[in-house]
């Protein structure tokens, strides 16, 4: 892994001279048919399909290996596959490694799509998932089966944002089985900000739709693997026919450029709103894994470099069904829209039982409307102004 600062690894990460051919970015190459010269070079290419050699469109194009090699390098995996979206990352990561009759533990706080692929396509597949608390911690150990096959994490959780204690869950699951594969959805911290193979996890997921993207212009997957698992990762997601086009791998490589700087925007724009919220009386909670007031705090302390723009918050009432529509349709910076990670303002709502119908365990304990917010990279005097008008029509 390359000693440079993570700036100076976001700009010049998979920039050789072999995939820019004489020019700053790398080279669109769109392709289904790579071209052989000769008997002697396609029996090379057929030999070395798995290696970086360029040998049918599927398999990758100059475009793609560049992107792949960037992220290899800022996770500091042994190789990345690539997915057509975040979704696809998740549930190919994990059909590569289970078979009928294996068990999986799955976070009770996940991203709702994860939660129905195990519980509809797993299910199906003779797979059972056991949910758990994200703040189980050590006491994960007493969850591992002698069929469970793979642990796998998400911190900061969905929605709710709980930090998880990842290096005692990694330890106590290991200390039962030590051939577990641990895997985590990385998104929130763009696979930078949580280095999670550091932390001895097999594979690091996220949907590259949201930072590396950055434009809410394209979608991808991302899933970098250990040399443990890279092998199997790479074969069983070919099979299954995953890829992605050469002009989304080329957006994703040059959002990479700017995500240092995106980062550092978000976080600073975030850190700000979310202290204004936190001194409104009509918020009761701030979940925001910078802030003492979000659960596994002090796991963000310990084990994140920084955060992004996206957190939630809570409100002391549960708001009626007018005034959620009331407030959520006449903001001017804030659009309603799924997804984060771009440069624009994002809000959604959910009430408790909302919450609660999509969450096996880890119930809610608070009865107030929650917000979601994802802070861009609008002036924050103006989200502010924005999101007082809204508190404003709350109240008539």
């Amino acid at each position: 892994m390359s000693n440079e600062k993570l700036s100076t690894q976001l700009v010049t990460a998979g920039r050789s001279k072999a995939f820019c051919k004489g020019s700053v970015n790398p080279v669109i190459q769109r392709a289904s048919s790579l071209v052989f010269d000769s008997v002697k070079a396609k029996k090379f290419a057929v030999a070395n399909r798995a290696n970086g050699e360029l040998f049918y469109g599927r398999r990758g194009t100059l475009t793609h290996f560049s992107l792949q090699e960037a992220m290899v390098e800022l996770e500091g995996g042994a190789g990345c596959a690539l997915y057509p979206c975040g979704t696809a990352a998740v549930s190919n990561a994990i059909l590569s490694f289970v078979k009928s009759g294996d068990n999986i533990l799955m976070t009770g706080a996940a991203y709702e799509p994860t939660q129905g692929f195990c519980d509809v396509i797993l299910k199906d597949m003779g797979v059972s998932t056991s949910y758990y608390d994200p703040l189980i911690g050590a006491d994960i150990a007493s969850l591992v089966k002698e069929n469970t096959q793979v642990l796998f994490l998400e911190s900061p959780s969905s929605i709710t944002m709980e930090v998880q204690d990842i290096p005692s869950m990694v330890k106590a699951a290991r200390a039962v089985n030590p051939e577990i594969i641990i895997m985590i959805d990385n998104t929130w911290a763009a696979g930078v900000l949580f280095k999670a193979l550091e932390h001895d996890i097999d594979i690091s997921i996220q949907a590259g739709t949201k930072y590396i993207i950055g434009h809410s212009d394209a979608m991808l997957g991302t899933a970098v693997s250990n040399e443990r698992c890279w092998e199997r990762l790479r074969e069983r997601s070919y099979l299954m026919g995953q890829m992605v086009d050469a002009d989304t791998a080329y957006v994703a490589s040059r959002g990479l450029r700017t995500m240092g700087v995106r980062l550092k925007q978000h976080e600073e724009s975030s850190i700000k709103i979310a202290k204004w919220l936190g001194d409104r009386s009509e918020v009761a909670q701030i979940n925001h894994p910078a802030f003492p007031s979000c659960k596994g705090h002090e796991f963000y302390m310990r084990d994140f470099s920084g955060c992004n723009g996206l957190f939630s918050f809570v409100l002391k009432e549960r708001l009626t069904d007018v005034q959620l529509e009331n407030y959520l349709d006449n903001f001017e910076h804030f659009s309603m829209a799924y997804s984060w990670g771009g440069f624009e303002s994002l809000i959604l709502a959910n009430q408790p039982e909302e919450l609660n119908d999509i969450r096996p365990v880890n119930k809610v304990e608070f009865s107030g409307t929650l917000i979601r917010l994802h802070i861009g990279l609008e002036d924050v005097d103006d989200l502010i102004d924005d999101l007082n008008q809204g508190f404003n029509r709350i109240k008539v």
